[in-house]
């Protein structure tokens, strides 16, 4: 039997995601991102095509590195205007039944005390189909607009972020008992205060001494992604992560990553076969090869290749203005996102170098990773192809024009890879965790981090995690 593959939606907030220029196409909506219609149509088409999820990017901050300043970016719609991803996803929730929601949520600049009660908030309202794209943010102008000088180092952040989970962790997991909540009206009790908890934590970074505001909601935890691929960010994603989001421009690249993580997964404890890796990919398709080509041609005509280096140099903390376009770019030190030099710098084919014009084109359609074209078959075959080759699970798929590029996936792509076998035919049933896992796995398992702070689970010395009840 061909093995299953994975379909995520791959959106912003946004005008321009990772096609900059392409909002100047007269098929593109992504100028309607700020109305409801627009994420209530591309909802339609996601469900429609079976998607197991819309993963939603966000970045706090102005893409100012490229050229010192924020003048491209604002000009260009880089990434910016951006708008609370959070708020778009109740009305998809409405109006879908199965699709899920990976929303990315930057913990550098806030408490986990009111982040824990908005994704709990989040996780009833879509009854179960909530996921956290963890990151730890990358651009030193979200800290300016939060006060600081500078952004922590990216080691740094990290750890925070490692403070951050054990947070939240005590907040979903050990803060209420099952069974705390009753919804008994004839007594007049809706929940019993001994099997509510006032969870502690002293930590590096974080201190909290709370009761979470929510009740259990349907994952309790939501489930959780990671972007980052750097080495520190892939130790990270195999300790914590059940979704992981890399980024590559060819398979050699994401393979490596892929067996990287999943080595560190199977040393921390945990099942590898189960943290499921998605990688970016942009697939342009028609009814025929030449319908495909054609479009791929018509697209090229509105990049806008300035624009995309302004997202790289966003990206990667490297003024790429500052750079001879046709001269190979070497590795730096950089505190932004290193996974993102990395990838056209040390973590490519043996004798490959990029420069600056051909990252440029590269990222003009789909940001860094690749562009597949053809008709449905032949898009079928790629995708199945990197599977193979790259043991990964599946893909977030990037747009070139929206919502066209995600409806022709519905609609051809999508019945290619079902009479193969390798696609569902139907929604599973129950929570996205259930979805990606299995019936009876609304919940995290018991070898991840997590389940060590469920009330009455001992931590590793004994003790409770900072659990009591309510007085």
């Amino acid at each position: 039997m061909a093995r299953q593959i994975r379909l995520n939606a791959f959106d912003m907030n946004c005008i321009v995601h990772q096609s900059p220029g392409l909002w100047t196409h007269p098929r593109d909506k992504a100028d309607r991102y700020n109305t409801l219609d627009y994420w209530v149509e591309l909802a339609g088409i996601l469900e429609r095509g079976k998607f197991d999820a819309l993963f939603l990017a966000d970045v706090l901050g102005i893409y100012d590195v490229y050229r010192g300043g924020p003048q491209t970016a604002l000009e260009r719609a880089v990434q910016v205007p951006v708008n609370d991803p959070l708020m778009v996803i109740p009305v998809m929730a409405h109006v879908t039944r199965h699709l899920g929601f990976g929303v990315t949520c930057a913990l550098s600049y806030e408490h986990p005390y009111p982040f824990a009660r908005r994704m709990s908030t989040l996780d009833h309202l879509t009854g179960g189909r909530i996921g956290w794209n963890i990151v730890t943010g990358y651009l030193n102008s979200a800290a300016q607009g939060m006060g600081m000088t500078v952004q922590e180092a990216h080691d740094t952040r990290y750890d925070i972020a490692e403070d951050y989970l054990k947070v939240v962790y005590k907040l979903w997991e050990g803060s209420w008992e099952d069974g705390a909540v009753l919804r008994d009206r004839t007594a007049r009790r809706f929940a019993d205060p001994a099997r509510i908890h006032r969870v502690t934590h002293e930590g590096p970074y974080f201190r909290s001494s709370a009761i979470h505001l929510c009740e259990p909601s349907p994952q309790r935890t939501p489930v959780l992604y990671q972007a980052g691929a750097s080495t520190r960010g892939r130790q990270f994603a195999a300790e914590h992560a059940e979704c992981v989001f890399i980024n590559g421009p060819s398979q050699r690249v994401v393979g490596g990553i892929v067996a990287d993580i999943r080595r560190r997964a199977a040393a921390a404890g945990r099942n590898p076969a189960e943290i499921l890796i998605f990688t970016m990919l942009t697939a342009i398709t028609g009814r025929t090869s030449r319908e495909a080509h054609d479009k791929l041609a018509e697209y090229r005509q509105h990049v806008d290749e300035e624009a995309a280096l302004t997202l790289m140099s966003g990206w990667t903390g490297v003024d790429f203005s500052r750079l001879d376009p046709d001269k190979p770019v070497t590795a730096a030190e950089t505190n932004a996102m290193v996974s993102a030099l990395e990838a056209f710098t040390t973590n490519v084919e043996p004798g490959r170098t990029w420069t600056p014009r051909e990252i440029a084109r590269h990222a003009a359609i789909g940001g860094r990773g690749p562009v597949i074209v053809g008709s449905a078959v032949e898009v079928a075959d790629a995708l199945q192809d990197w599977v193979a080759n790259t043991d990964i699970d599946g893909f977030n798929l990037a747009y070139a024009v929206t919502p066209e590029t995600f409806a022709d996936i519905a609609d051809l792509v999508v019945p290619v890879l079902q009479d193969r076998g390798a696609f569902k035919r139907d929604y599973a049933p129950g929570t996205l965790r259930e979805k990606l896992y299995g019936a009876g796995r609304a919940r995290l398992g018991a070898d991840h981090p997590a389940a060590r702070y469920r009330h009455g689970a001992p931590d590793a010395d004994g003790s409770l995690p900072g659990a009591r009840a309510v007085p």
